[in-house]
């Protein structure tokens, strides 16, 4: 074989890779699509439902030892947001959030402390994740002027919400969830085609403190 058809046979089979290669994420991304239309409506519905039950919300704590009263899940909204990828519009993300609020009455005021790093590392993770409205004091020795503790006084109101992001080459869903069960995140990863109403079935009974499959 000459050197020259020896390059022609190089570049067809490059050529094949790259076919190959253009189509699968083609698929790839077609699928993220069909997965995040049926999370963002699935989510529409849910919202409506969730709006009008206003189901209990699970325990929060933010120091693991102080209780909020118990809460309840309100004003359940969905959000999807577009993006520009290889010259087409696909999803950036589509996500619902909600607020939780006491059962009873009008949130009120808690106070914890804390005097070790790791618990002090926990409370303000937790106070950052649900954007729970605080103010942060340094309790300090009357004579000696060391620092004793660190004091967080914040209201009982926090959020959480839960946002399906597509990896368009690779076809799936990254699926974050926070504050669904207590203060926490959680994270998952689905392939798209197993994102149907079944599986987002098991996301609605995280959401509402049921027992789950979902994560």
């Amino acid at each position: 074989m000459s050197f020259l058809n020896q390059l022609k046979s190089q570049a067809h089979a490059l050529q094949s890779q790259q076919g190959a290669q253009s189509k699968n994420l083609e698929a790839h991304t077609a699928a993220a699509e069909m997965a995040c239309g049926r999370v963002q409506h699935y989510l529409g519905e849910l919202s409506k439902q969730l709006n009008v039950l206003t189901p209990p919300g699970p325990r929060f704590s933010l120091d693991g030892k102080t209780p909020w009263p118990a809460m309840k899940l309100i004003h359940f909204r969905c959000d999807a947001r577009k993006k520009m990828l290889r010259d087409r519009e696909v999803f950036d993300y589509v996500g619902m959030g909600w607020e939780v609020v006491p059962q009873m009455g009008a949130p009120v005021g808690g106070t914890v402390s804390v005097n070790f790093p790791p618990d002090l590392e926990r409370v303000e993770k937790r106070l950052a994740t649900g954007s729970v409205k605080h103010e942060r004091k340094e309790i300090r020795h009357p004579e000696k002027n060391t620092l004793l503790a660190i004091q967080f006084d914040y209201m009982t109101e926090t959020r959480g919400y839960v946002r399906a992001t597509p990896d368009h080459d690779a076809g799936q869903l990254s699926f974050r969830v926070v504050n669904a069960n207590g203060f926490d995140v959680i994270s998952t990863n689905w392939p798209a085609d197993k994102v149907q109403s079944d599986l987002l079935d098991e996301l609605a009974k995280l959401l509402v403190a049921q027992p789950s499959r979902f994560a």
